[in-house]
């Protein structure tokens, strides 16, 4: 097989409510391969068609191993990644509450000991050519979903991405009528990181896709500005918080992979 890397979207509208996309990543002569990728609001299962994951994250093939099964939640930090060997990864990326409708789990952090899906599906997942992929995907998920209904995180999602420009705890409770105390517990407790900073995460994410898909030549202080941010050194801060690079250094490092918001840092 050769190399590939692409990204699908779901067929099945109940699924493209939950799921934002799938990606599928094959390095069959890969020796090594080092990248950067950055924090970001969504969470994914990650499947590795034989690998295993060491104390320190690396991803180290082994020909004899069953496929690794993991799970990634919000990223609050850059991740450094390091694949060895021989790569086949499918990757499944959920929008904010989109794995709950599938699964019963704590999805506050890591997860590399559950079983998200059965060794024939696994099987089929990795002998199917990508054109299936969407297809089959679509249908494991959807004969796994109940409902998961939370008012308060729901509203508190849809709050934050309708404000994520001039966000405020306070407004924000006030509107969803609870406390500030029990709305920032709550979401902490589920998502694994603060009311606050993921705002920031989603504001960081909307600056990002909005240069790579909307405008490529929108300076800097224009994006800041429409962005709200004070100025552009309030933006500039904001980017060498989450990427360690200006926002110049961070766009001209980068590689655009498929057509969804795949944007990572390769070691050269």
């Amino acid at each position: 097989m050769k190399a590939i890397f692409e990204t699908f979207s779901p067929e099945n509208p109940m699924i493209a409510h939950y799921v934002s996309y799938y990606y599928v990543d094959i390095k069959p002569d890969n020796v090594r391969t080092e990248f950067t990728c950055f924090p970001h609001y969504n969470n994914v299962i990650s499947l590795y068609r034989s690998h295993e994951r060491t104390p320190d994250g690396m991803m180290i093939y082994h020909p004899d191993r069953k496929p690794l099964q993991m799970f990634t939640p919000v990223r609050e930090q850059v991740m450094d990644v390091i694949q060895l060997g021989n790569l086949h990864r499918i990757v499944i990326v959920f929008n904010p509450l989109g794995i709950e409708q599938f699964y019963q789990q704590d999805f506050s952090g890591y997860i590399t000991d559950f079983e998200f899906f059965t060794e024939k599906e696994l099987d089929q997942l990795f002998t199917a050519e990508p054109s299936e992929l969407t297809r089959l995907l679509d249908q494991f998920l959807e004969n796994r979903f109940h409902r998961y209904h939370n008012v308060l995180l729901e509203q508190s999602i849809a709050y934050i991405f309708r404000h994520y420009e001039d966000f405020s705890i306070a407004a924000m409770a006030d509107e969803l009528q609870t406390s500030r105390r029990h709305l920032v517990r709550i979401f902490k407790a589920h998502f694994g990181v603060s009311l606050k900073k993921f705002q920031q995460i989603v504001l960081f994410r909307k600056t990002m896709e909005h240069k790579l898909f909307t405008n490529q030549d929108k300076s800097f202080t224009e994006l800041a500005y429409e962005y709200n941010f004070s100025d552009q050194a309030h933006l500039n801060k904001t980017f060498e918080k989450f990427t360690h690079h200006s926002p110049k250094q961070f766009f001209s490092k980068g590689t655009l992979l498929g057509s969804a918001d795949t944007f990572w840092h390769f070691t050269k």
